[in-house]
């Protein structure tokens, strides 16, 4: 491998400039993802050969047979004191793609990730189901790491995480952490989910709910006096409850309806979005605590009036999206355009701007 692709030399240089992600395509220079935005690197085209040479020395030596078969590959890639990568190995035009995750060795606080101080709470739970959701890149693997990581310094507890692939990596501190990888130590989220409940556990994190069988298995572990933490694809919190409900059969929906009142203790919504200079970026997020009130107005399907209890209750932590986007702008964070774009109900952001309620 020449000098110019040498992809450890890449990977660390990229991580010094404060890259998120390294895209890696045929006929095109390397391209690095920095506060969001894609830019080209100044490297020579890459071409099959080039890939095929990077993907065997990062490839684990397990998975090697795999990579003139699979479509799409995922696992993780190391440099000792530089960083973790998440690899996704993929094919575009019949050509090889590699796209890295960096992953880094320190698991940020809630504090310093500057999230609402109401989710390190989350860690106390005994019970129940936390969700966590956003769309891509938004940071949820990082905020359910960040609750972790809190009950890994502050509790007792036997944690075991389900994850494709494993990203974060915990050291056991007052809690013990088992951290199971889909493919390598387990066949789907649903079946980790299943045998984790034979070992004993206090927390189980799902690094992501994609199906109606992993759905089931998280709120009969929640049901069953386990804290679940999990993550979804969904823009917002009642969003959030109703794509629950909705996987379920429109003749069990009833039920699904009333399980996800009786377990749900928290959604976190959260994106991204970009400072007034477009050179870093908070997260806004929405936040609603399942108090019995709104328990009760899950189970009706009001979501009218849940709405209203978030924007209501901010003693109680809750806030919704337009309120935590307002309130970046209120603090000179981000501007008023990026808050309108970001804004999924502009009408009442726009109000919240001009002052006319907050």
């Amino acid at each position: 491998m020449s000098e110019a692709l040498n992809i450890d030399e890449f990977l660390k240089k990229a991580v010094a400039l404060g890259a998120s992600d390294e895209h890696i395509i045929v006929g095109q220079p390397p391209f690095v993802r920095i506060n969001g935005f894609m830019k080209k690197v100044a490297m020579p085209v890459i071409t099959k050969s080039d890939i095929s040479e990077m993907i065997l020395h990062i490839a684990p030596e397990n998975i090697a047979h795999e990579l003139d078969t699979e479509k799409d590959i995922d696992f993780i890639y190391e440099i000792k004191g530089c960083s973790r990568f998440r690899v996704n190995y993929s094919r575009r035009l019949g050509s090889p793609a590699i796209v890295l995750r960096n992953i880094p060795y320190h698991i940020p606080t809630v504090q310093e990730l500057r999230l609402p101080e109401v989710i390190n709470t989350f860690s106390k739970f005994q019970s129940g189901l936390v969700i966590v959701t956003g769309p891509t890149g938004s940071g949820k693997s990082t905020t359910l790491a960040s609750v972790i990581n809190q009950i890994n310094l502050q509790e007792y507890k036997n944690i075991i995480t389900i994850e494709d692939p494993i990203e974060y990596i915990f050291d056991c501190k007052k809690s013990m952490v088992s951290q199971r990888q889909i493919g390598p130590d387990v066949v789907s989220f649903a079946n980790g989910v299943k045998y984790a409940l034979r070992q004993d556990p206090d927390v189980i994190l799902i690094g992501e709910i994609r199906d109606l069988e992993t759905m089931d298995a998280a709120l009969k572990a929640a049901e069953t006096g386990h804290l679940v933490l999990a993550t979804l694809h969904t823009n917002g919190a009642i969003q959030t409850v109703n794509r629950i409900v909705n996987l379920f059969d429109e003749s069990n929906r009833i039920l699904a309806r009333k399980r996800v009142a009786e377990t749900l203790r928290a959604v976190v919504a959260q994106k991204l979005v970009y400072s007034q200079e477009k050179n870093k970026r908070f997260p806004a997020c929405e936040i609603m605590i399942v108090t019995p009130t709104i328990k009760d107005y899950i189970m009706k399907s009001e979501s009218d009036e849940i709405y209203r209890l978030i924007s209501n209750n901010a003693s109680e932590g809750m806030i919704t999206l337009n309120q935590s986007l307002a309130a970046l702008v209120n603090e000179g964070l981000i501007s008023g355009d990026e808050a309108m774009n970001s804004s999924s109900e502009q009408n009442e952001l726009s109000k919240m701007l001009r002052g006319v309620y907050v």
